[in-house]
């Protein structure tokens, strides 16, 4: 009875990351087609905004390649990570890792996917209060820091479950 249980949980996984994915790209393609010509900032509300941003790095910016050989390099890695987290995803036996792989694998098809058809990742949502400015971000984006956030829940508390908090 185990099997049918893994299946659904795998099930579930790959359902999320094509939710995601579809979600990252629709929203990708309404703002570069519909929402930003000719604009390139709106001001939704006092603390967010859509802007258009290309990210030529990885989080925030970071290693930021503008040559045809960075981009590359960076896609390459990320499809490695793909298939890593997708080989962990066929083993699952919990619901939240499931979830939490199905959020990351698909926000980081959605990325990959801008960095090999544009060149750069699509960058929109601006959130903001005062004069501090997160950096801009997308639904891929979002996927990953909450399937990020539950893994790193799912270790603590695992890890507390075993009885593990004594240091050992």
């Amino acid at each position: 009875m185990r099997e049918p249980k893994i299946l659904r949980l795998r099930g579930l996984g790959f359902l999320l990351a094509t939710a995601t994915l579809a979600l990252d790209q629709l929203s990708k393609w309404l703002i570069l087609n519909v929402i930003m010509k000719p604009p390139f900032f709106i001001e939704l509300t006092p603390v967010l905004n859509l802007v258009l941003g290309y990210n030529r790095g990885v989080s925030f910016g970071m290693l930021r390649s503008d040559s045809e050989i960075g981009r590359w390099l960076l896609s390459a890695l990320a499809i490695l990570i793909i298939c890593a987290l997708t080989i962990w995803l066929l083993r699952v036996d919990k619901i939240r890792l499931s979830i939490a792989l199905g959020l990351i694998i698909g926000g980081a098809i959605g990325n990959v996917t801008d960095r090999i058809m544009i060149g750069a990742v699509v960058d929109f949502i601006d959130l903001h209060l005062g004069g501090f400015h997160w950096p801009a971000f997308n639904v891929a984006d979002m996927a990953i820091t909450i399937g990020a956030a539950i893994l790193i829940l799912d270790t603590i508390f695992d890890y507390k479950s075993d009885g593990k908090t004594d240091g050992r």
